[in-house]
């Protein structure tokens, strides 16, 4: 089985064309989205005198940190949700370096565990990339890491019920943006330079197009021998792949029925997708098989999961394993090839954060504001239930040794020095 030492080179070197020595966190989940950090000192046990820092973030969101050098980026909206906003912080004391604020027209989520920034930037050695998102306006920005904006995009209206929630990811020399929306639909690959479009692939409705919106995102994978694709899941595509050059149609899997909210996972050779509702007791996942050409659906499903399945929490893979972690807060390690249960454990709490993993520790984060961490391994132990100051929705970043988690007022630091 792959260890994380085979993993992780892989993962790095598909995040981004750019080097990224020292610089663990710069996309939604960290490494080509895997959430897995190569981190070998992060703390497992904490108070909350032991806080390197914690500060106050105006406004409210669920947005995950992303990190280059020593500049902290954070997305924020507004209470009312007229203003979106893009800090940039210093990692090392939380200090405001600036801030960005724009005014969007009202955008009220129909879930009340919703928000107006929910969505994370992603950064490089030269910009930061942030989607603002209202009901009437999608504006994509890049700015320098001073904070001046470079260029600007408006790719249109954003019909949801639930707000905006994907992440732009960076691509060799484009930025790519999943647009998938209760209205018209695509996912398109900016310039990293001007924002002049180099593709856009148009994306159907699906069967039930009020609930087409989707709020995944993508993943690269290296099929061996053949051509790097992009991953994508949405309730209309199901799992589906495109070129990340050109933005043509591989393949897709549309067997999800349900809105789709959880980004796509590799697992060996098995791409894992997962859908649900509010009240989660219809949620599924399924397991599909790589490859294949058109419509696969009813050719390369390997399995598909009914019990204790995540809605919003993203999995991880490691080692042949897939863990889970279900929004009612039952934590499973499953033998990711066939599906079976290896163990499955009652949280006793509530997540809409996905789990990160590093130096064989799964961490996640509850709502109810405890910072959960267990061992990655073929039986659960659990190691600590951490303090965070209060709730969170948010996914946690790994950089440089310290944790950094947005909970729902906060910014939250632990760690090293």
């Amino acid at each position: 089985m792959p260890s994380i030492r085979t993993l992780l080179p892989a993962a790095l070197a598909l995040a981004t064309a750019l080097p990224l020595a020292a610089q663990e966190w710069t996309r939604f989940r960290g490494p080509n989205g895997t959430g897995i950090s190569p981190a070998k000192n992060l703390p497992a046990t904490w108070t909350e005198n032991d806080f390197r820092w914690r500060v106050p973030i105006a406004g409210a969101s669920h947005s995950q940190p992303v990190i280059w050098g020593d500049r902290l980026f954070l997305l924020t909206a507004s209470t009312d949700s007229r203003e979106r906003s893009l800090l940039c912080l210093d990692k090392n004391t939380g200090r405001e370096l600036w801030a960005k604020t724009y005014e969007l027209p009202t955008h009220r989520p129909g879930n009340k565990n919703s928000g107006y920034a929910n969505g994370s930037a992603v950064v490089d050695a030269e910009r930061v990339i942030a989607c603002f998102v209202s009901e009437d306006q999608f504006w994509v920005r890049a700015f320098d890491h001073a904070g001046q904006e470079r260029w600007s995009r408006n790719l249109g209206p954003f019909k949801s019920q639930h707000g905006h929630g994907a992440s732009p990811m960076i691509f060799e020399k484009t930025v790519i943006v999943t647009n998938d929306q209760d209205g018209e639909s695509f996912v398109v690959a900016l310039d990293l330079k001007t924002g002049t479009e180099a593709w856009r692939a148009p994306r159907h409705p699906g069967r039930n197009p009020n609930i087409a919106a989707a709020y995944c995102t993508p993943v690269l994978h290296q099929p061996p021998g053949s051509a790097l694709e992009l991953l994508l899941t949405s309730q209309a595509h199901g799992v589906s792949s495109i070129d990340p050059r050109t933005g043509a149609a591989n393949w897709e899997a549309p067997v999800f029925d349900k809105r789709m909210i959880a980004s796509p996972v590799v697992a060996g050779d098995l791409v894992i997708g997962s859908c649900g509702s509010g009240g989660g007791a219809s949620n599924y996942l399924s397991a599909i098989r790589l490859g294949g050409k058109g419509n696969v659906a009813k050719t390369h499903v390997a399995y598909t999961l009914r019990t204790a399945t995540p809605y919003v929490p993203t999995p991880l893979y490691l080692d042949g394993r897939l863990y889970t972690i279900s929004d009612a807060g039952i934590a499973s390690a499953l033998e990711a090839a066939t599906g079976k249960t290896i163990w499955a454990e009652r949280l006793r709490a509530e997540f809409f954060s996905s789990p990160v993993l590093a130096d064989g520790k799964i961490y996640v984060p509850s709502v109810k504001g405890e910072m959960i961490v267990f061992t990655a391994s073929d039986t659960f132990q659990l190691i600590a239930r951490n303090p965070l100051g209060e709730g969170t929705h948010s996914t946690p970043c790994l950089d440089g040794g310290r944790i950094y988690v947005k909970t729902f007022t906060h910014l939250v630091c632990v760690g090293a020095k």
